[in-house]
């Protein structure tokens, strides 16, 4: 079995935090997490917007000009464990003819995410963007079973998700989800990150360091999983 972020730094360190750290369940610390998600100053999630603002150009390029037995159709990207809307955004900026869904375990994060992506689209009511479909999925459910509404998936993108997933369940479900052919765009907190910390924040009303469950994944195994599942690395 998989080991815990939690499990190998109790292992390894013997002294006390000085801050108290609750763990808990993964959607119930979102669904606290949700309310200051976007604004507690997490320097993982600002890097991680810059670098899928670098890397969604290329990997729309690759999504456009893949092949598909229905030309007509439009384009259906999925944003897993879309959070509070942070990444959908940018799918809805940069590929606003194509059809984007959002799911996401937290019902606390998706309703930010329709209350953000309702703002941000508001003040351009002569747009043609087309409001994505959000739906709660939990990416632990076993067997995969994500809505209708993600099948046969052009490409999708994850981010900053993985390390609350095992990696044979995080594949199955993208398998399940994208149409043969298709794209994933992942990031991950890397694993020299993983073995010293963890996501968590700090409950305002509190003070109580909150940390849901976490895994630390190699480079070099999420690559090996992924290739059971049948994806390839594009260079």
């Amino acid at each position: 079995m998989t080991k815990t972020i939690q499990e190998s730094l109790a292992s390894r360190n013997t002294q006390q935090s000085e801050q108290p750290i609750q763990y808990i369940d993964t959607i119930a610390a979102y669904n606290k997490w949700a309310k200051i998600y976007d604004t507690d100053g997490n320097f993982l999630q600002a890097l991680d917007s810059i670098e899928i603002r670098s890397l969604l150009p290329g990997f729309l390029a690759l999504v456009r000009t893949n092949p598909t037995p229905n030309p007509s159709s439009p384009i259906k990207l999925v944003d897993l464990g879309c959070g509070t809307g942070r990444n959908t955004l940018q799918l809805l900026s940069l590929a606003p003819e194509t059809d984007i869904v959002g799911l996401d375990a937290s019902s606390g994060m998706l309703e930010v995410a329709t209350r953000t992506i309702q703002q941000a689209l508001s003040p351009c009511p002569g747009d043609n963007h087309k409001l994505p479909t959000l739906e709660l999925y939990d990416l632990l459910q076993t067997p995969p079973s994500p809505p209708e509404c993600s099948h046969n998936a052009d490409g999708v993108i994850s981010t900053l998700v993985l390390e609350h997933i095992p990696l044979p369940q995080f594949f199955e479900t993208v398998s399940a989800i994208l149409k043969p052919s298709g794209y994933l765009l992942l990031t991950n907190m890397h694993s020299e990150m993983g073995e010293v910390s963890q996501a968590g924040f700090v409950d305002p009303e509190s003070g109580i360091k909150i940390r849901p469950t976490s895994y630390c994944h190699r480079v070099r195994d999420v690559v090996e999983v992924a290739g059971r599942e049948g994806f390839e690395v594009v260079q």
